[in-house]
């Protein structure tokens, strides 16, 4: 599998508005990643087999700190390697920029995501209490740059 990693363009976003709740997640909208891109704070990138987006992945630069806001792959391309890639890829990015710190919230229930995280040294922090749809606990895991 050749990935190539590069940073979101409008032109990848209007590609991913007719695809991304069947091929992704239902998580994060069009419209909610339209106003990520446009935010100057914001950095987000694409996962791209030849020319199909298989994932994409954003932080957003508060202060010192960079919050990883999402990581999704595209869900008949998962455990092949692309969420380490486009984690890495944000975590050199944070480092490049300045930050001392990249911070997330994850599902406790998503197993697979917090084992990615600790993989890359994040360590948990504290608890969101109903987080998710009001149901979920959203576990805390931060990563220190500096």
């Amino acid at each position: 599998m050749n990935i190539k990693i590069s940073r979101m363009t409008t032109t990848d976003l209007n590609i991913l508005e007719g695809i991304l709740i069947e091929k992704f997640d239902e998580f994060w909208s069009y419209n909610t990643l339209k106003e990520e891109l446009s935010c100057t704070n914001s950095y987000y990138i694409v996962a791209k087999e030849g020319s199909n987006i298989v994932g994409f992945a954003g932080i957003k630069i508060i202060l010192d700190e960079a919050n990883l806001m999402n990581i999704v792959t595209k869900k008949d391309k998962r455990n092949f390697g692309i969420a380490s890639l486009l984690l890495e890829n944000l975590i050199n990015k944070s480092m490049e920029i300045g930050a001392n710190t990249i911070t997330l919230e994850v599902d406790e229930n998503n197993a697979p995501a917090m084992h990615l995280y600790e993989k890359y040294d994040f360590k948990k922090v504290g608890l969101r209490k109903k987080y998710y749809n009001g149901i979920n606990n959203a576990v805390i895991m931060t990563k220190k740059l500096k």
